[in-house]
């Protein structure tokens, strides 16, 4: 998820010993959204031509609800949904549609299987006209063609935000403070060098002890996108692999993005402890608890505050930070695609159409997530959805990019990058060596 950032959980939680403020609802959104559902084998067919049945992840089908009520109500087509947790539906597409034989009529993709099932679904290039696009984030489009076709119309998308304490900001005697010292007003930064001065200026002591207590900010050693992230604003021009598909994870943008992040933590010292093995859910509960200042995190977790947390109606949203590339994020949409081995070609085009009309429905569904431009745009300014308009400006900022369309990515992620990233987070590591051994790695995964 990224449990909504489009993969599964890596590492384990920071400080699992400490109290936890994660309430039920902050869990399921902070790891892979799980469920489980089994389906029917056989290949879908026309025989019941007034009904469709739906491949999903199971965080992922309170999205698709009420537009499936809805789309049942006007066209009399009834809609089931098999709901399996995130790596069960990986292993059910892969298995099926490496069988010819397919048990659904529409499946719920993640964004990063798109290249690893683009031949086994149907183009959808007349839904993406010039209205649609105009409507849809940028990368949205771009990862969803895959070649010369588009293989998946966006159901919704999340980025990472900076979410901030706002009653640490807005402090006058905060602002005074960081004012004496810095030179310029305490606001939530935008940029790597205002980024580094508020983290270290609000990491502290805040009772006496000796022991530093406050943090500025995380760093996350067990999921990469928020690296990745970085790397975009770097400025780099390509993010790991270039479309020809050469290596690129080790150019001067590359540093650049590895040195900033990990500096954070080895040598500014504004990050807890343990940085190589916080993940999401270990990064959510510092921040609910009251031990970091600021968190980069998915949008989707901004009114999901446990409300037993000590900074629950103290938190404030702004765009993702920039580099010198600007602001940039990772989006983490998912898709909905057609198998080729369905008959109901015609009831499926009309549901994935039907989804998009109606996609600002998902906006009221526990995830609170949408794909397109005009839907967030309804909802911004309305109490309860003040992150809108930050992740709105993150997504459709110029340096927001998606993952390497690569079936390979994945083994990617696990092989090469997770590792790097922590064995950069080990006092002296040498990061351009670290970037050199796992352009080696990737080049054997991707030959």
């Amino acid at each position: 998820m990224q449990h909504l950032a489009s993969r599964r959980p890596s590492g384990a939680a920071a400080r699992s010993t400490t109290k936890t403020f994660l309430s039920a609802a902050a869990v399921l959104s902070a790891l892979t959204l799980a469920g489980c559902g089994a389906g029917g084998g056989g290949t879908a067919s026309a025989d019941d031509a007034e009904s469709l049945t739906v491949l999903v992840e199971a965080g992922g089908k309170a999205e698709l609800t009420g537009v499936a009520e809805k789309f049942t109500e006007e066209t009399g087509t009834d809609v089931t949904f098999v709901e399996l947790p995130y790596e069960g539906l990986y292993n059910r597409l892969n298995t099926e549609f490496s069988s010819g034989s397919t048990s659904f009529d529409v499946a719920a993709l993640d964004a990063i299987w798109l290249s690893t099932f683009a031949d086994a679904v149907t183009p959808l290039n007349d839904m993406f006209t010039d209205e649609v696009t105009s409507d849809l984030f940028p990368a949205l489009v771009e990862e969803a063609q895959v070649g010369e076709d588009f293989v998946g119309m966006p159901v919704w998308t999340n980025s990472e935000i900076l979410f901030y304490r706002t009653d640490l900001f807005e402090d006058p005697a905060e602002k005074a403070a960081f004012k004496d010292e810095y030179g310029y007003d305490l606001d939530p930064p935008t940029t790597w060098e205002q980024y580094q001065d508020v983290a270290q200026f609000f990491t502290r002591d805040t009772d006496g002890d000796g022991q530093t207590d406050l943090y500025g900010t995380d760093v996350k050693g067990a999921v990469e996108t928020e690296w990745l992230a970085t790397v975009s604003q770097s400025g780099a021009e390509n993010m790991v692999l270039s479309p020809e598909g050469d290596v690129t994870v080790n150019d001067a943008d590359h540093l650049a993005a590895l040195d900033f992040y990990v500096g954070l933590n080895n040598d500014l010292k504004v990050s807890p402890p343990g940085a190589a093995q916080i993940d999401w859910a270990g990064a959510q509960n510092l921040f609910y608890q009251g031990e970091t200042a600021m968190m980069r995190f998915w949008a989707h977790a901004y009114p999901q505050t446990p409300e037993d947390s000590p900074v629950a109606g103290k938190i404030g949203a702004a765009p993702m930070i920039g580099g010198p590339g600007g602001v940039a994020g990772v989006p983490g949409p998912w898709y909905l695609s057609i198998p080729k081995t369905t008959e109901k070609q015609e009831t499926a085009n009309e549901f994935l159409q039907f989804a998009y009309d109606n996609n600002a429905m998902g906006i009221d569904s526990s995830l609170g997530l949408a794909a397109r431009v005009s839907a967030f745009e309804e909802y911004e300014g309305k109490p309860g959805y003040e992150h809108f308009d930050a992740l709105v400006e993150t997504l459709s900022a110029e340096g927001t990019k998606p993952r390497p369309a690569t079936e390979n990515w994945q083994e990617i992620v696990d092989s090469a990058l997770i590792p790097m990233l922590q064995k950069a987070l080990e006092p002296g590591a040498d990061n351009q060596q670290l970037l050199d051994d796992a352009k080696e790695q990737i080049e054997a995964i991707v030959q």
